[in-house]
């Protein structure tokens, strides 16, 4: 076991120096940046009209008057968009406020060297730290995640085991209607959905659109500060549950089909051991093996990817809002830094994934296994 973890801990390394690099290239192949983000608020995104090609002798003249002035400028200025006019010292001081005027190679070794002591700097455009950021915002996520994770499972399993009981009967067919809606409705548009018919889109006004809390949060009571949180949770924990407990009813439901269908379960049959004997005391271990061994995995899943259009719609400020916003802004630190922990977080929970294989079945034998 040991060997076993030690071996894909080893193998973290290649993992995470390969997805940060295949990241960190892409974004220097994609168009705007950070510096293009600065020049904009400089110049307020204007264009200059005569610079475009026009039809009549005006405009040709006044382009030709200012190509002296746009020729003195094309150095460095040439190489961003809406940059035309600005001082070429002004372009180069803005490049070394964002350590931009380095080679690329050097920038990823300097940021891979920072990384390694968790050291993730400052955002460009928030004047604070990355680190400081991501604690910010890491409780809405958190709580967001662990709330549609807890749900999902509690509805998921017990479902997914009378539907597997019942496999066959009408309440397996009504139920799988549930299963198919889940399966097609994705958790974004249902949360649309949510706000137009319960949070004063169209028709009732029942539930808060922004904010796990409301502003008078510290005003109110223990009792009231608890119903205020849920009330505000209600309506995107419920978009991310119905876009996560489909998937999960239908694997546990398969499992235990597999898992009755098996000769040990007709032995355990042929000795008189009633149907809840049989269930929970041979077929439940066997069959809830991959589902629990499964759950860090799914946690990942729901904080990190699921969240993210949930928290954008209901404009709740958490880790999928900060990187959707750093996204758009080309906050570079902000972007590989959040990349860099949580695919190091992801990496260490897949170990600890395997793991639960172990503590849910002593008979697996990592040892025996290639990584």
């Amino acid at each position: 076991m040991y060997a076993y973890i030690l071996r894909r801990l080893l193998l973290i390394v290649p993992t995470l120096l390969g997805i940060m690099v295949i990241n960190f290239a892409v974004v220097q192949i994609l168009p705007g940046g950070p510096v293009e983000q600065m020049i904009a608020e400089l110049t307020g995104d204007a264009i200059d009209a005569t610079a475009r090609v026009g039809g009549n002798a005006g405009a040709e003249a006044g382009a030709a008057s200012q190509a002296p002035q746009a020729a003195k400028n094309v150095g460095l200025s040439g190489r961003y968009r809406g940059a035309q006019g600005l001082s070429p010292d002004l372009i180069l001081s803005i490049e070394k406020q964002f350590g931009l005027d380095k080679p690329a190679h050097e920038r990823f070794w300097l940021m891979i060297k920072s990384y390694i002591t968790f050291d993730f700097g400052d955002s460009f455009f928030q004047d604070r730290s990355v680190t400081q950021l991501v604690i910010d915002k890491m409780p809405v996520s958190i709580s967001l995640g662990l709330w549609t994770t807890l749900l999902v499972y509690l509805i998921s399993i017990p479902l997914g085991i009378a539907k597997a009981v019942r496999d066959g009967s009408r309440f397996d067919i009504w139920t799988s209607g549930l299963v198919i809606f889940g399966n097609a409705v994705p958790g974004f548009l249902f949360a649309i959905l949510l706000i137009i018919l319960f949070a004063g889109g169209r028709y009732l006004d029942w539930f808060p659109l922004r904010g796990l809390t409301s502003p008078n949060f510290d005003e109110l009571s223990s009792i009231g500060k608890i119903i205020d949180y849920f009330w505000h949770i209600s309506l995107p924990l419920l978009s991310m549950v119905i876009g996560g407990f489909a998937g999960l009813t239908m694997l546990t439901k398969n499992s235990f089909i597999e898992e009755v269908n098996k000769q040990y379960v007709l032995t355990a049959r042929a000795k008189g051991l009633t149907q809840q004997a049989v269930l929970y005391g041979h077929v439940f271990r066997n069959a809830m093996m991959i589902i629990i061994a499964g759950f860090p995995a799914a946690f990942v899943g729901i904080l990190f990817t699921g969240s993210m259009l949930t928290e954008i719609i209901f404009s709740l400020d958490g880790l999928g809002l900060l990187g959707f916003e750093a996204a758009l802004k080309r906050d570079f630190p902000v972007m590989f830094g959040t990349l860099y922990f949580f695919t190091l977080f992801g990496l260490l929970l897949g170990i600890l994934s395997d793991l639960m294989y172990h503590v849910v079945d002593p008979r697996v034998d990592f040892e025996a296994r290639d990584v």
